[in-house]
C-alpha cells in the first residue's frame, strides 16, 4: 500500500467511525407499555475508537491491519455526573481480556464516545487475570464506589485444568472517574462470588452489600439467590453473615441463578431492584431480566415481586457470543423522572430501554406475582378476562 493510499484509508476508517458515533438513535413502539427500546445499539466494538484498534504509523503497519482487535462492549455500569451519562463499559479484546472504559453521552440515548484511554485499574498484591461487570455506586459516605467481579485461575486445579476459575468482588472507588483507588476485594465466608452490589445507604451504621454466593464458578450449587450482608468498613470490606432476600425458585425464569443488576433505586414506594434471572432451556442457559421492590427501611423485606419477566432478548438481541442472554448492570433514574435502563444483548453489544420512575413502580405493585403452579397462573389469567370481558361489553 503507498503512503497516499494509506491516508485515504485512514480517513474512510475515521469518517465510517464519527458517522457511526453521530448517528441518531430512534424509539421504536412500545409493545407492553412500560418500556420503549430503540433501533439501534447504543454501544458495539465498531464504537470503540479506531486508535486503539489499529497502528496508524505507516512504518510499522503500511498495511494498515488491526493490532489489537476489540471483540464486544456490554455489561456496563451507568451513572449521571456533571449533567451527563457515564457508561462504565466490559469491552473485550479479541485475547479474550476484558477491561473497562468510560464512554460519555450528553442524552444517554445516543453518540456516546469513549474517553481516549481504558481505565487504568490498579491490582491488587494478587493481580487479576479477568475483570468485568462494575456496578456503579454513588454512596452517602461521598465516594462512587465500582464493584466487579475479579477472576483469578482456581490454584487448586490440576495443571491440566485450563479453565477453573475463582470469583470475587473486586472493589475500587473514585470521585472523578479520572483517578480510582484500588480496595480489598471482598471478604465473605463463601468458596466464590458474583453480582455484588452495594447498596447507596448506611444501614445501621455499616456499609451494605447484595451478593451472590455460590460453591463453584459456574455453578451456584448450595449457594446463589441475591444475599444481603453488612460490612464495618469498605477498608477491607468484610461480610461475616449472608442473608439470602430473593431465592432461586424451581419453575420459574430463575430456577438456575439469578443476581442483582445495578444498584437499587430509592423511591416513595420502596426500593426498586433490578435483577436477572437463568433458566435451562434444550438450547442452552436463558438469562431475562426482571424487577422487584424491598422496604424503605428494611431494604431485606421483598415486598412487591412480578410474576415473570420484564425484559427478556428479542429478534438480533437473542444473536451473539453467549446467545439468548438479556444482562443488566447499570440504570439511572433522571430527576425527571425518566428512568435510562443500559442492558446487554448476548455478552456482544450494549442497549438502552426507557421507562418513568411511575410506570415501573405501577408495573411492579400492581402485576400479579407467579401463582409457581400452572392451574393458579391460569386462575389468574382468567380473572384478568373476566374483568377485562364485564368492561368491554358495556
Amino acid at each position: 500500500m503507498t503512503k497516499k493510499a494509506f491516508n485515504n484509508r485512514v480517513k474512510i476508517i475515521f469518517n465510517e467511525y464519527e458517522k457511526l458515533i453521530r448517528r441518531k438513535n430512534i424509539k421504536l413502539p412500545t409493545k407492553n407499555g412500560i418500556i420503549e427500546r430503540y433501533k439501534y445499539p447504543i454501544l458495539t466494538a465498531a464504537h470503540t475508537p479506531p486508535f486503539w484498534r489499529y497502528d496508524f504509523n505507516y512504518e510499522s503497519n503500511p498495511f494498515l491491519l488491526e493490532r489489537m482487535g476489540i471483540n464486544s462492549t456490554f455489561n456496563a455500569g451507568a451513572v449521571e455526573y456533571n449533567g451527563k451519562i457515564l457508561l462504565i463499559v466490559r469491552v473485550e479484546g479479541v485475547d479474550r481480556k476484558s477491561f473497562f472504559a468510560i464512554a460519555e453521552s450528553n442524552n444517554g440515548i445516543d453518540n456516546f464516545r469513549f474517553w481516549d484511554y481504558p481505565i487504568e485499574l490498579p491490582e491488587t498484591s494478587d493481580p487479576d487475570v479477568n475483570v468485568y461487570d462494575m456496578r456503579i455506586t454513588k454512596h452517602d459516605d461521598g465516594w462512587y464506589y465500582g464493584l466487579f467481579c475479579t477472576e483469578r485461575k482456581d490454584p487448586s486445579a490440576p495443571r491440566i485444568d485450563t479453565s477453573s476459575a475463582i470469583a470475587q468482588c473486586g472493589i475500587v472507588r473514585t470521585k472523578d472517574f479520572k483517578t480510582w483507588e484500588r480496595l480489598p476485594d471482598l471478604i465473605t465466608r463463601s468458596p466464590q462470588q458474583r453480582n455484588v452490589v452495594l447498596h447507596p445507604e448506611f444501614v445501621d451504621g455499616k456499609y451494605a452489600f447484595y451478593t451472590r454466593p455460590q460453591d463453584g464458578f459456574i455453578d451456584t450449587g448450595s449457594g446463589g439467590g441475591i444475599g444481603w450482608g453488612l460490612s464495618e468498613s469498605m477498608n477491607p470490606a468484610r461480610i461475616d453473615h449472608e442473608t439470602i432476600i430473593d431465592d432461586r425458585v424451581y419453575h420459574t425464569i430463575k430456577e438456575v441463578k439469578n443476581g442483582l443488576g445495578p444498584a437499587p433505586i430509592k423511591t416513595e414506594k420502596g426500593w426498586l431492584h433490578l435483577a436477572h434471572g437463568v433458566r435451562n432451556t434444550a438450547a442452552g442457559l436463558r438469562y431475562v431480566l426482571y424487577l422487584f421492590l424491598t422496604d424503605l427501611n428494611d431494604p431485606t423485606k421483598v415486598i412487591a415481586r412480578p410474576g415473570g419477566y420484564f425484559m427478556a432478548p428479542e429478534g438480533e438481541e437473542r444473536v451473539g457470543d453467549v446467545s439468548n442472554v438479556l444482562f443488566s448492570n447499570g440504570w439511572v433514574a433522571r430527576p425527571n423522572g425518566n428512568v435510562f435502563i443500559y442492558y446487554a444483548s448476548s455478552d456482544t453489544r450494549l442497549h438502552v430501554a426507557t421507562s418513568t420512575l411511575d410506570k415501573l413502580i405501577d408495573y411492579v405493585l400492581h402485576t400479579p406475582g407467579d401463582g409457581l403452579r400452572s392451574a393458579l397462573c391460569v386462575k389468574q389469567r382468567i380473572d384478568l378476562i373476566r374483568k377485562n370481558l364485564s368492561i368491554l361489553k358495556k
